[in-house]
């Protein structure tokens, strides 16, 4: 056998055992069967008693930029303490098994921005703010000053008028 049949070979085996890898381990941080309509509840009750807004990440699992965003807010210090403070953050999961169609129409039809797409609802579950998440991005990444400044104009504090008194 040649030189030339045999890196063939090898990179042919090398990507088929990682292509099985990657699909033995997906990401499942959607929840696809989850009650999107009942965990809105459930956040904006939390939000109510916190007094937060709610920071709702509509994606699924298929999206690399939903498992991205994910991350990014877990990782980023500074995202993690502002998301943690001033929200209550719940996921909405989109994808074929389940799109959530009541729930997106009740919220205006955020995936018109694509995914992820972001919301903000005050205490009472109304919407106050969808966000594209495409301006929150820089390089291959997200911006952490874009996305902190984000969080901080859409907390509460900043959305009551005596803070600009």
């Amino acid at each position: 056998m040649n030189n030339k049949l045999k890196n063939i070979l090898l990179t042919t085996f090398l990507l088929v055992v990682t292509l099985s890898a990657v699909a033995q381990d997906p990401v499942t941080i959607y929840n696809p069967s989850a009650n999107a309509k009942a965990d809105l509840a459930t956040a904006t009750q939390q939000a109510k008693e916190q007094q937060k807004n709610v920071l709702v990440q509509v994606g699924g699992n298929w999206c690399p930029w939903c498992i991205r965003l994910h991350g990014f807010f877990t990782s980023d210090a500074k995202a993690d303490s502002i998301l943690t403070r001033d929200f209550v953050y719940v996921l909405v999961n989109y994808s074929k098994e389940n799109k959530n169609p009541e729930v997106l129409a009740s919220l205006g039809y955020p995936q018109r921005f694509g995914f992820p797409v972001l919301l903000v609802l005050d205490e009472n579950g109304q919407r106050l703010h969808t966000q594209d998440t495409g301006l929150l991005e820089r390089d291959k990444g997200y911006d952490p000053e874009k996305v902190s400044r984000f969080l901080l104009n859409w907390n509460t504090t900043a959305l009551k008028p005596e803070t600009y008194r």
